[in-house]
């Protein structure tokens, strides 16, 4: 049997310090240990400028999902939707991270969600209950479809990262809300997912990592790796997808999002792999200093959801470079 450790891999990386797919704005990320949840806010803050929706409770936890909507939107559109989800190692990060691409599809005319979820040091939640928080956003995005003038045969998952995996994830895993009113699908209709852990049972790459830089990861599961691993539920029918990863990706080997693109393609699914030479983990963020992947990733994530039907017209940010750093694999 594999052993579950490309989540070994990718919270060693977080514990050493690599560059993590969260939130820009935060400190830089180094080793740190897991705090109490009672020492950190157990509900998401508002933010300015969004919708700011309670999606679930989980005991005294509420969690929010805070949505961006296009000029002029009206209850009685129909729009497209995408919903990011942060990334931190299912340990940390906030829903601050993808506001910028919110705005971004907001600006294009969908209706752009970024939603919190339960994490450990938060929380102490589990890997399977970030899993479970992710599927009831989206199911409470298209239950709420027609209040919030979305269209909910055109809701996309996306996020980077652990957010990645939490986005691949409600495209192929079996159901582990609890929810008791299961009517209403929680499976996008579309994935955008930046460097994603896919493949949560991959033999671990490091085994001689000092054991003070390793988490108890077996403990912080919460479910057999098997059952939270997309890369263990491909089969045929599931969304279209589009991969972006960074090929020097240290937490996440670039190898297992070549493996998955190609199951997924044998499986007879739409999916876009996008290679970026020489850039690892996190290369996507916006900064406010400017960053060309981030440019480059949205432009190319627009030109995906045109592809679809859900976007008209050129993306309106940046330019294409002349000679873009990518390899693609359709």
């Amino acid at each position: 049997m594999k052993t579950k450790c490309l989540v070994a891999a990718l919270c060693t990386a977080m514990a050493v310090g690599i560059a993590l797919a969260e939130d820009p704005a935060s400190r830089p990320v180094r080793a740190r240990k897991a705090r109490p949840a009672q020492s950190q806010p157990a509900n998401s803050e508002d933010f300015p400028g969004a919708v700011n929706e309670v999606y679930k409770k989980a005991g005294d936890v509420e969690l929010k999902v805070h949505i961006y909507n296009p000029p002029g939107h009206k209850a009685t559109d129909k729009r497209p939707a995408i919903v990011f989800f942060f990334g931190g190692g299912w340990l940390h990060g906030s829903a601050r991270q993808f506001v910028p691409q919110c705005q971004y599809f907001a600006s294009r005319g969908m209706v752009a969600i970024t939603a919190d979820y339960r994490v450990y040091e938060r929380h102490h939640a589990m890997i399977a209950d970030c899993t479970a928080d992710a599927e009831s956003a989206i199911r409470w995005v298209r239950a709420n479809a027609t209040r919030l003038g979305i269209d909910p045969d055109r809701i996309a998952s996306s996020g980077g990262s652990a957010g990645g995996h939490l986005a691949a994830a409600v495209g192929t895993l079996d159901d582990m809300t609890g929810d008791k009113d299961k009517s209403v699908s929680f499976r996008p209709n579309a994935m955008i997912l930046f460097n994603p852990g896919v493949d949560l049972t991959r033999d671990e790459p490091a085994p001689d990592t000092p054991a003070k830089k390793r988490f108890n990861l077996l403990a912080r599961l919460g479910a057999k790796a098997e059952d939270l691993s997309p890369a263990d539920h491909v089969k045929a029918g599931l969304p279209p997808t589009i991969i972006f990863h960074g090929k020097n990706d240290s937490a996440i080997p670039y190898a297992t999002v070549e493996t998955f693109t190609e199951a997924m393609k044998k499986a007879g699914n739409k999916c876009e792999l996008v290679g970026f030479e020489g850039q690892g983990h996190g290369f996507f963020n916006y900064s406010p200093k400017g960053n060309k992947y981030y440019d480059e990733t949205l432009r190319l994530a627009d030109r995906f959801l045109a592809s679809l039907g859900w976007l008209k017209g050129e993306p309106t940010i940046g330019k294409d470079s002349k000679e873009p750093p990518t390899t693609h694999s359709e």
